[in-house]
């Protein structure tokens, strides 16, 4: 799934590349996750001009000159490109715009859960999620972060991935973010000390503002994105426990543990995160 530091790297590559280009043709192939008509969606684009790209949570935004925006929510395997236009086209491609600059713009989705809104600025607040989305991870402050999570009791990753809570992080970063701030991902919020709670806030910062410029250098050069994890030191690390040095905590050595509540694989280290 597309979390901040992927979104955050694809919109880098695009505004250095779309802003102020002209959309010479929209194909909108599988209308199925258009939450606005697939149709109105390509005579809105057509002949329209990209602004900057935008982010809020896990939604892209693509702000246009007319003042409308293209939202676009990945989902879990929502995947962008930005390819030649003779370039082979990905199975499940959704959507696929004809750029100005001789390039396409493309959206495919393996599984089809991702949701394409295009609406006038003033009504985003009207597409599903985004009204009762809390602050930005990387943008809400150390109060308000302990402001709001004392009203969610439940297990700590489950919080983090809670989009009205914070928006932005899932299933990977907590991981990741929970490694850094020594927290057992299935302990229970109302057992963290005060200092257990500022430890997450600087972990979120730190591990999110650490995966963006490993993210943007691995995307550099082209967007025909498939998910990189490579950098991540206990998400989906767990090996054997015997030859891989991998399936190692890279901070104590203990083998990561790996299990899958839910049919969500957490991975985490049973000696750092007591």
């Amino acid at each position: 799934m597309p979390e901040i530091p992927d979104l955050e790297a694809i919109r880098a590559f695009l505004n250095e590349r779309i802003v102020g280009v002209e959309i010479t043709g929209a194909q909108t192939p599988i209308p199925y996750i258009f939450r606005t008509p697939a149709k109105d969606v390509a005579a809105g684009l057509i002949g329209n001009r990209f602004g900057e790209v935008l982010r809020r949570g896990k939604f892209l935004l693509f702000t246009m000159a007319d003042e409308h925006v293209l939202v676009i929510n990945p989902m879990l395997t929502g995947r962008f490109q930005y390819v030649a236009p003779d370039t082979k086209k990905r199975a499940k491609t959704c959507l696929a715009l004809a750029l100005a600059n001789g390039q396409e713009l493309r959206y495919a989705d393996d599984r089809l859960m991702g949701k394409i809104y295009y609406v006038h600025v003033e009504d985003v607040l009207s597409i599903p999620q985004f009204a009762e989305m809390g602050p930005d991870a990387l943008e809400v402050s150390e109060e308000e972060f302990r402001q709001r999570i004392r009203k969610h009791p439940g297990a700590i990753k489950n919080i983090l991935t809670n989009h009205t809570f914070i928006a932005g992080i899932g299933n990977a970063y907590a991981d990741e973010i929970l490694f850094e701030a020594r927290i057992n991902p299935f302990r229970k919020r109302t057992t963290l000390s005060d200092a257990e709670i500022g430890a997450l806030y600087r972990a979120i910062g730190t591990t999110l503002r650490r995966s963006m410029p490993i993210l943007r250098a691995h995307f550099r050069d082209e967007l025909d994105y498939e998910e990189w994890r490579d950098h991540l030191k206990v998400h989906r690390k767990g090996g054997d426990g015997k030859d891989k040095q991998e399936g190692r905590c890279p901070r104590c050595g203990t083998h990561i543990t790996e299990i899958a509540p839910n049919q969500r694989i957490t991975s985490y280290c049973r000696t750092c995160q007591r």
